[in-house]
């Protein structure tokens, strides 16, 4: 079961009308997306959106208690202002995403996503979609493929590990998941008692690449802030530096800014819509959590609310 990470924080302050509409644009088991609902009035409703099927599915039964208060939507969160047209919701109260992989896509081994199982080299959250991190490892160029996995693992030894990707997909193509994390591993020259896996930020990278995470982040947060409703909130969980810099980056962007003028006054500066932070800095998880679940470790919370033009 994925337990899902800083809750009340993010209840507390995503919603503030009762009876308002919600989008969880990161569904998976539906474990914020229910207790949004049991904070809501009868005449609340939640849509819920995810890539994965089989996260859609175990939402359905979670939220089946909701009736038709619970909305649930296969798509991307970036596309979530074009979804949610579709289905005649053009103005919602509070948005939240939930930028992890979940503990099922983690600890189902025929999803891809980690070394610690072996499994085919997927990674596809939305698996009716092309590509997979297989077709990555065994088709692109050494050279791009160090910048992939420079750019989304932040990995300084990016090169030495294409080029022994490289090397070993020569004799055979690289299938598997413990296949490709023992190729980082010896390329990086083993564990040498290190606290995380040698192959932690390879995948990282490769998830990120074969999903087009930073892409859909831009695209969702520019969205969901259009379609919010003045004094309404949108709420983002992210899982590493580079989730956190890049939604710090955009909600900096549309932070009303005062900046004086040469011939007196000042003009207010941001893109619109104008939003105002209600985090001055992320929300981390307390002790009692972390005891809990470990996962929440890395987690922080950022919390904005959409201003009058």
């Amino acid at each position: 079961m994925h337990i899902p990470v800083l809750l009340s924080e993010t209840i507390d302050l995503l919603v503030t009308d009762l009876s308002g509409t919600y989008i969880d644009g990161t569904l998976g088991c539906g474990g914020h997306a229910a207790e949004i609902l049991k904070r809501l009035s009868p005449a609340g409703r939640l849509i819920g959106m995810d890539r994965d099927l089989d996260a859609l599915a175990a939402a359905g039964k979670n939220l089946k208690p909701f009736g038709d208060r619970a909305v649930r939507v296969h798509g991307n969160f970036a596309e979530m202002k074009m979804r949610c047209e579709q289905i005649g919701v053009n103005e919602v109260t509070g948005i939240l995403l939930d930028l992890g992989v979940s503990s099922p896509q983690l600890d189902i081994a025929e999803r891809g996503f980690s070394f610690a199982k072996d499994g085919p080299l997927d990674m596809r959250m939305d698996r009716t979609q092309p590509g997979s991190a297989a077709a990555l490892v065994n088709e692109l160029p050494e050279e791009e493929l160090a910048g992939i996995i420079f750019r989304f693992g932040e990995e300084h030894d990016s090169r030495r590990i294409a080029r022994a990707i490289v090397e070993a997909r020569k004799n055979r193509r690289i299938e598997t998941t413990l296949e490709l994390a023992g190729i980082v591993e010896k390329a990086k020259g083993g564990r040498r008692g290190a606290a995380t896996h040698p192959a932690t930020q390879t995948f990282q990278a490769l998830r990120m690449a074969v999903n087009c995470e930073l892409e859909s982040i831009e695209r969702g947060i520019a969205d969901g802030l259009a379609m919010l409703c003045t004094g309404g909130r949108m709420a983002v969980i992210t899982f590493h530096s580079l989730e956190d810099r890049l939604v710090k980056e955009i909600f900096k962007r549309h932070t009303v800014k005062r900046e004086s003028l040469q011939q007196g006054g000042e003009k207010l500066v941001y893109e619109t819509p104008a939003v105002r932070p209600l985090t001055k800095k992320p929300l981390t998880a307390g002790e009692n959590e972390l005891k809990e679940n470990p996962r929440a470790r890395s987690a922080k919370l950022r919390v904005v609310e959409k201003e009058a033009a």
